[in-house]
């Protein structure tokens, strides 16, 4: 059963699945008060306990304290309440490259009691619309830098109502920061449940309505006090870098939420590209960094090259496969391994890893503790160890979609149905074999390529397209777009820079198809339906 709410908005419980399509939840060893706020638990309490003078993050030229963070973030909650009417339920949603404006905006609006959505810079308008409708979104806080994008979509909308500007930039030039700069530093948080809804995490989506999955306060220091303590072991002197946006469940977790609850840094970058990335794990001595395993090669190479990275005690890799030549040129180069994962939006973080003590080349690892995890079949019989099937996992976190009836999909019999296809060695450790779908998994990012036919298909030249995942040695998978041009149009390298030019326009640009095939037809079936899986068959031709 939920327990009590402080939302006067109710429209997140008011959306939760029913209890009976819900996974089993075990919370033994998860506890916390019925009463509680994670945005307070990562400032106000911290200071409480001692580190107010400690760093909590670096970026854009400053650093900050806890003290100074609690203060910010306390300053900007008033505002939200006080200036802009927000009350506790009201979904918020922001917009921000990774800097330390953006972390505390999240605090700040979860302090306020709102249920934040947080999106990627990079996403367009169209894409934005989406989700500012599924979660019915009437406010946003925006970097002034990425305007364009969010008030298109918001003419379009029939909820959001106000767009707000704060500065990504440490100057405090912008009409939130000056609203929060009036106010005193003192903010008596929003009492909220630890099962109130505290975030929205929309998944990677397809060409429909996206899947939001809903957490509660509890499960933001849960994946703190599971993961982030017993795989990182992390202390207080511990500097967090990284490249997932913070947008991503998995840059929140391990560049906001795990620093912040156990008194390390983070050192935050707007642009985490592999250089970037290496010199700010020089300048501030890093010691914990996620990223996908592209970076990881770049940072091999930068080693031979005279890159100082030995202050790096841990390298976490998730997103996608970490092949194992990298894992073991790491392990000669370093002495430590790179410690494999696997998490997602539904359970809002890593559930499987390897451990430093306890890992294994080209495998994910073992569940956290609280998790449990097994291979099966179909109808969720467990297969024999060394036998393909499908990763379900349960634990104290699980699936809960917004308003979606894709939720009998993903939970069956208690169990979340990741839809990975792993095995399960004689051992225990598990090792990802492939995705169950046709989910293209492309340098950490995660591209459904009927999003990208969509694009594609908008553009007057298009006939028609399937775009496929193929093999890259860099990005481990890349979208390649099969076309069917219109007669007349030429299938030359210029159009093919066209169209990927085009999409970029549409959606995300990270999706875009580095790959353009031009073809005269596309295999079908008898009814007319795309086989994509004879594209890809033909690849292994």
């Amino acid at each position: 059963m939920l327990g009590p709410s402080g939302h006067q908005d109710t429209y997140a419980r008011d959306n939760l699945p029913p209890f009976e399509e819900w996974p089993e939840i075990r919370l033994d060893g998860f506890e916390y008060p019925e009463w509680m706020n994670a945005g307070v638990e990562l400032t106000d309490r911290m200071v409480e306990r001692g580190f107010g003078d400690h760093t909590a993050l670096i970026g854009n030229g400053r650093q900050r304290t806890y003290k100074e963070l609690t203060d910010w973030t306390n300053r900007i909650a008033r505002a939200l309440t006080e200036d802009y009417g927000v009350k506790p339920g009201n979904r918020i949603l922001i917009r921000s490259a990774n800097n330390p404006a953006m972390v505390a905006c999240w605090l700040a609006a979860t302090k306020a009691g709102a249920v934040v959505v947080n999106t990627m810079p990079m996403l367009r308008s169209g894409e934005l619309a989406k989700i500012i409708d599924k979660a019915e979104v009437t406010l946003a806080l925006c970097d002034t830098r990425l305007m364009d994008e969010l008030v298109a979509a918001a003419k379009e909308s029939d909820f959001l109502t106000q767009v707000i500007g704060f500065d990504g930039t440490a100057n405090h030039d912008a009409e939130l920061d000056r609203a929060a700069l009036n106010k005193p530093v003192k903010f008596e948080a929003v009492k909220t449940g630890r099962d109130d809804v505290a975030l929205l995490g929309f998944t990677s989506g397809s060409t429909g309505v996206p899947k939001a999955t809903m957490h509660f306060h509890r499960d933001i220091l849960i994946i703190a006090d599971a993961y982030a303590k017993e795989v990182l072991g992390v202390r207080s002197d511990d500097v967090f870098v990284g490249s997932p946006p913070l947008a991503f469940t998995f840059g929140l977790g391990g560049l906001a939420v795990f620093p912040l609850r156990f008194g390390a840094s983070a050192a935050l970058l707007e642009n985490a590209s592999p250089p970037k990335l290496i010199e700010i794990i020089e300048t501030h001595k890093a010691t914990i960094c996620f990223t996908a395993p592209t970076a990881y090669r770049a940072m091999l190479s930068a080693m031979d090259g005279g890159a100082d990275l030995s202050s790096l005690r841990i390298a976490v890799s998730a997103g996608e496969t970490l092949p194992g030549p990298v894992f073991d040129e790491w392990m000669r180069k370093t002495g430590t391994p790179i410690l494999d994962g696997i998490g997602g939006t539904e359970m809002l973080h890593i559930f499987i890893s390897n451990r430093l003590n306890d890992f294994r080349a080209s495998s994910t690892g073992k569940p956290l503790m609280g998790y449990q995890a097994k291979v099966v079949d179909d109808e969720l019989n467990e297969v024999p160890r060394g036998t393909p099937g499908h990763l379900v996992v349960r634990g104290p976190i699980g699936c809960r979609y917004l308003a979606d009836d894709r939720q009998k999909n993903f939970v069956r019999g208690g169990w979340n149905v990741t839809g990975d296809t792993f095995v399960q060695d004689a051992d225990g450790y598990f090792h990802f074999a492939a995705r169950s779908d046709d989910m293209i998994v492309s340098g950490g990012y995660n591209i459904a390529g009927p999003e990208v036919e969509a694009a594609l298909l908008k553009h007057e030249a298009v006939q028609e397209c399937a775009v496929i995942g193929v093999p890259d040695d860099i990005r481990g998978m890349v979208v390649e777009a099969h076309v069917v041009l219109v007669p007349g149009s030429d299938p030359c390298d210029a159009m093919a820079k066209l169209l990927q030019e085009h999409v970029k326009t549409v959606i995300a640009p990270y999706k875009y198809p580095r790959s353009v095939v031009f073809t005269d037809t596309l295999p079908k079936t008898e009814s007319g339906k795309i086989q994509r899986f004879r594209l890809k068959q033909a690849l292994s031709a």
